[in-house]
């Protein structure tokens, strides 16, 4: 990784006519994210996404193929010899029903781009456009990677499928576009900037009956509501305060009558954490989490089943891809009083790309109250500032640039 380091930016000439070419641009990307936006796709379902982003790298003259079914991946080589960056676009939308008035709005009911991949696409894709343009001043090779499922960790699937190799990547950068930053600012940070997800799946059987009689009946609903309380303060107890923990219960069903005791609770939530821990070990909030379940079931007589997905690991930024990406941006904004340093305790897949190579994950502000794109991410309103994609290619076409520079 040692040809990344701090060099002299990329020529003045060349870094106004990109900007100016990405401008030109801007009504084919805004047409590409609306596009996408009005036809979101589940993950694993994003038949229609894949099909427009190939014919759109094609008529580019890249060759694609696919990965992980619905992935789709495309190589610029430059044909001189160099690094290989990886630079990654998401593609699934989520099961919420979108609350507009747009024209553009969602037109597959029950499902939404309410987290940026529709952006996310459409900045990558006119990125893959400028960089092949400018294919004369690049070394090395870029490989451009639409991912599905990143709602569900789906990055996995494409790293067990050899997305990293062949030819074998060096870097990887992504970015999303993230409304708890105003618009015209980005979050670059080292290290741990986003959390690890465990989702929990929690079933707790007593003995159903009358609620008449409790006494002959063993109460699964009193054992659940103690798991629900006691878990708590796992967050504020048994974690170290500069150690970020989040447990939530997100679903809960039990009984189908007001008057009967029912035979099991089951639970399902999510268990996130800012920092990262061996998946095994005691001071793990999960292992705690655990612990807590098993020990009140067995004080209320009951048994319990826990299911554990470990879907994200934490999201590490490498310090190098980082003074990369400030540099970059700095060029990108004019100034470097634009970026500012976070941590998000949500979390992505992407971890699954910069945990095996060096990498960095931007996050590009989009709130604007005027335009009314400051609702959160999964919201049913959210929606994004169009004037900060042009910015979002930039960093892409310039990163690359910067990243695949001759030492």
């Amino acid at each position: 990784m040692d040809h990344i380091k701090k060099s002299d930016p990329i020529p003045e000439i060349l870094s106004d006519c990109i900007q100016n070419r990405i401008i030109d641009l801007k009504s084919e990307l805004i047409d590409l994210r609306r596009d996408f936006h009005m036809y979101p796709e589940l993950g694993f379902q994003e038949f229609r996404t894949a099909q427009k982003i190939e014919v759109y790298l094609q008529a580019l003259g890249f060759e694609t193929h696919r990965i992980a079914g619905t992935g789709v991946v495309a190589l610029l080589d430059s044909g001189k010899p160099g690094a290989v960056l990886m630079l990654r676009s998401d593609m699934d939308a989520l099961p919420v029903t979108e609350v507009s008035e747009k024209d553009y709005k969602s037109k597959n009911e029950g499902v939404m781009h309410a987290c940026g991949h529709d952006s996310h696409m459409a900045m990558l894709l006119v990125a893959a456009r400028v960089l092949k343009e400018n294919k004369a001043s690049l070394t090395g090779q870029i490989k451009f990677v639409f991912q599905p499922d990143e709602e569900v960790a789906g990055a996995i699937r494409l790293v067990e499928e050899g997305v990293l190799e062949n030819p074998r990547v060096d870097g990887v950068m992504g970015i999303h576009i993230w409304s708890l930053i105003p618009s015209g600012r980005v979050s670059i940070s080292p290290g741990v900037v986003m959390g690890g997800l465990d989702v929990f799946k929690v079933r707790v059987t007593g003995k159903g009956g009358h609620t008449g009689y409790p006494h002959e009946a063993i109460d699964p609903v009193i054992a659940a509501s103690s798991i629900i309380q006691t878990v708590q303060t796992i967050q504020t107890r048994e974690m170290d305060a500069q150690k970020p923990t989040i447990i939530m219960f997100g679903k809960i069903q039990a009984g189908k009558k007001a008057n009967i005791i029912p035979e099991e609770v089951y639970m399902e939530g999510t268990i996130r954490f800012l920092h990262t821990f061996d998946p095994d070990s005691s001071d793990n909030p999960t292992q705690k989490f655990i612990r807590i379940c098993e020990g009140i079931c067995q004080a209320h007589q009951c048994t319990c089943e826990i299911e554990i997905e470990h879907e994200n690991i934490p999201l590490v930024n490498d310090e190098k891809m980082v003074r990369l990406a400030k540099q970059t941006a700095a060029q990108v904004f004019g100034s470097p009083d634009i970026i500012e340093s976070g941590k998000y305790i949500a979390s992505e897949d992407f971890s699954e790309f910069s945990s095996r190579v060096p990498g960095v994950f931007i996050f590009l502000g989009c709130a604007n109250k005027e335009k009314e794109t400051q609702f959160p991410l999964h919201n049913s309103r959210f929606n994004i500032d169009e004037d900060v994609l042009t910015k979002g290619v930039e960093l892409h076409v310039k990163g690359a640039l910067e990243f695949l520079k001759e030492k």
